[in-house]
């Protein structure tokens, strides 16, 4: 069952230094290092079109090269311009930006899809997952990250009555305005309500703490957590949860990058839902049932924003 959520508030990193004050310089190297080794395992090396969903800035963008075509999706104007700043010379890339509830991606399109540290921001869990469930096809892998409320730190400091709230409890925390933390048996359950099934699950980024990590350098410690994976997946109490998934729908697989599909074929009306884009121009693409027209610019196509009807 779709829904488009449009009500439901989005989380907006327009006009923010994210990449600056979040990732160069600030002592997160061995959660870079982490998520890299995690999705080195669970997503194809290789495929036709694979995407992104709050692909930010493009941190992870070089561990999809193997692919024909990547899609890079994000709310947020600006990071995408950073994306392009640094991949928009290769072809391969597409730069989209849009709204995760009303996913402006067409139905059965992508071979892999990824998102990482972004469910946390995520006030209807349902909605999103059942949006990106429909971006695959039969043969799809979509590998999805988490904030696990039930980690090790967690369950320390409320056995010591340091925190009033359980990391037992299966209700999501918001902890500050759209950032959550889930618990794993509640997360299990949103992914099957929307049509998806957990094929494997790894605990990531168990040392997760400044005093360890300015003692190791980064990448061994990187390497030390990998080992912990597998087994940490099976009873995650690791900050960090990824899960490889696959839908259960038997969907089509749409025509791939090697095909020559048109730009306009990748996208969905996300003011009628409507698959029936054409190009007025080169930058700009009209619906074929409701008129609402948008515009790539600056090489992002711009979903937020209806051009004019």
């Amino acid at each position: 069952m779709e829904s488009t959520a449009i009500n439901v508030p989005v989380i907006d990193y327009e006009g923010s230094h994210y990449k600056s004050d979040f990732w160069q310089g600030q002592g997160r190297d061995y959660e870079d290092a982490t998520e890299r080794l995690a999705l080195k395992q669970l997503v194809p090396q290789y495929g036709g079109r694979i995407a992104e969903i709050g692909a930010g800035f493009g941190r992870l963008a070089d561990l999809y090269l193997g692919y024909d075509q990547i899609i890079l999706f994000d709310y947020s104007r600006t990071l995408l311009a950073d994306a392009v700043a640094r991949w928009g010379n290769d072809p391969r890339f597409v730069f989209v930006a849009g709204n995760i509830y009303q996913m402006p991606l067409a139905t059965g399109i992508l071979d892999s899809l990824v998102m990482v540290r972004v469910m946390h921001h995520l006030a209807d869990v349902h909605a999103a997952l059942v949006q990106l469930e429909r971006l695959l096809h039969a043969q799809s892998v979509a590998v999805l990250e988490y904030a696990n409320k039930r980690n090790l730190k967690a369950i320390t400091r409320w056995l010591a009555g340091r925190q009033l709230w359980s990391p037992f409890d299966l209700e999501p925390l918001e902890f500050v305005d759209l950032n959550f933390d889930f618990h794993p048996a509640w997360m299990e359950r949103q992914v099957e309500l929307s049509s998806l099934e957990v094929q494997r699950q790894l605990a990531v980024s168990h040392f997760r703490l400044p005093f360890i990590k300015q003692r190791l350098n980064a990448q061994r410690l990187a390497r030390i957590d990998e080992k912990l994976f597998q087994l940490g997946g099976y009873f995650p109490v690791s900050p960090s949860v990824f899960m490889q998934t696959v839908s259960n729908q038997e969907r089509a697989r749409v025509a791939s990058p090697t095909d020559n599909v048109m730009v306009a074929k990748l996208f969905r009306c996300p003011n009628c839902s409507a698959e029936k884009f054409s190009a007025l121009t080169d930058h700009q693409l009209s619906c074929g049932d409701c008129g609402a027209t948008f515009a790539n610019k600056a090489g992002v196509w711009d979903f937020k924003d209806v051009v004019s009807k």
